[in-house]
């Protein structure tokens, strides 16, 4: 027989320093989520494919395969949401974590709490908040189809993040008017996310570079100085 299943929302912790995973762990431990913890990249993409997580919490300091590969790896596997953890404050090492198709990113040291927090407000994203339009809508040759979380430029399929999908399809929601960075970020994070808003020009500018969009002369995203950016063909 088989035990009972169950519906709590899982969490998986993958990090070489037992004692901090065995803390992060019991933080959501008591709040209700389902977690498992390991200490390396191939035992965290064994996990992924058969734990089926809805959260990975992704030390970038792992023995053997780094972080960096293993969040590159889950993300072809998995449409999780990804929390990369890094030592490191310089930003080029979060940029390329989120580049690697991470969700947000927390430098160590930093506070469980306020980890949970986030995870959290991922959980609470509105993706159903707002009826999905029936059929694609286009801007020039960007054509996005929200029901089937599909895009494509000129034709050729473009493979975005969830997050960076969440940003454009936000954008286009509202064809022509200007979201600011905090109005994406509670609408894409959850009014609950914390953090720096900067995060938002760091999935705007990777969502950029797929869809071929030159920020010097944008197509599809514009930035509008001092506001925020909007979404629109160009004329």
């Amino acid at each position: 027989m088989t035990g009972p299943v169950s519906h709590r929302p899982r969490v998986l912790i993958v990090d070489d320093e037992a004692p901090l995973a065995g803390v992060i762990a019991s933080y959501f431990e008591r709040d209700g989520f389902e977690t498992a913890v390991v200490g390396d990249g191939d035992a965290a993409l064994a996990r992924v494919r058969a734990w089926n997580p809805a959260v990975v919490v992704l030390d970038l300091g792992l023995p053997g395969m780094d972080g960096l590969e293993a969040c590159h790896r889950m993300r072809a596997l998995s449409d999780c949401y990804i929390v990369i953890l890094t030592a490191r404050a310089d930003e080029g090492h979060k940029l390329l974590g989120l580049s690697n198709g991470a969700d947000d990113y927390m430098t160590k040291p930093f506070s469980p709490r306020e980890l949970l927090a986030r995870v959290r407000a991922m959980q609470r994203r509105p993706r159903t908040s707002r009826p999905a339009p029936t059929e694609p809508v286009a801007f020039g040759q960007l054509l996005l189809d929200v029901g089937a979380r599909e895009v494509h430029v000129g034709g050729v399929p473009v493979d975005l993040t969830r997050t960076e999908f969440d940003v454009l399809a936000a954008l286009a929601s509202r064809p022509r008017g200007v979201w600011a960075r905090r109005q994406l970020i509670e609408e894409v994070w959850g009014e609950g996310w914390v953090g720096d808003e900067h995060l938002v020009d760091v999935h705007i500018g990777h969502l950029r570079r797929k869809l071929g969009d030159d920020p010097s002369r944008p197509r599809f995203v514009r930035t509008v100085r001092g506001v925020g950016y909007s979404i629109g063909s160009a004329t």
